[in-house]
């Protein structure tokens, strides 16, 4: 019994390493997930996914308020938050797509299967424009405004609630 007393200190001491581990190593202060919201859209230039045809975010946005979705095929939340983007769609709001780290054919196969939501669809094969953008992972969907200004940031898979508020502030 004494040498459990006696080991208790060092256990404590381990335990309280792991959580140090767990949580303080895996989080950066420095990261802001809103940093962009208010900011003007990167001035980047991707290709399109149909014809590679150079497309300048900054002229997208002038055409009208949009969505940009940022999402990529072998990313399971991004399946999980594609039936919302279809009824998006129906409701005739304007999303952009993000191609982020997929290789073109991957994200045609993916948007095959699971349909096409999108009125335009980029490739961000390097992942610099997510970058730029600040994505910290996909799925990641911001509002544009149709002076270029970032309006919100939604992380994670869209509900259909929180789809409705960013398509509410798009209009």
């Amino acid at each position: 019994m004494s040498r459990w007393l006696a080991l208790l200190p060092l256990l404590v001491l381990v335990a309280m390493g792991g959580l140090f581990g767990l949580y303080a190593l895996n989080r950066n202060p420095q990261v802001q997930p809103e940093a962009m919201v208010g900011k003007p859209v990167p001035n980047l230039t991707l290709p399109t996914l149909a014809e590679g045809q150079p497309l300048p975010l900054r002229e997208a946005a002038a055409e009208g308020p949009m969505l940009v979705n940022f999402f990529a095929s072998w990313c399971a939340p991004c399946e999980i938050e594609h039936p919302v983007l279809m009824e998006m769609k129906q409701d005739k709001v304007r999303l952009v797509g993000v191609a982020y780290k997929d290789a073109p054919q991957n994200t045609q196969a993916f948007l095959t299967r699971l349909g096409d939501p999108f009125s335009e669809i980029l490739v961000d094969r390097d992942g610099r424009a997510g970058i730029e953008f600040g994505v910290t992972g996909v799925p990641e969907t911001y509002v544009v405004g149709r002076d270029g200004t970032i309006l919100a940031k939604h992380t994670g898979p869209l509900t259909i609630e929180a789809a409705r508020r960013l398509a509410a502030q798009a209009r």
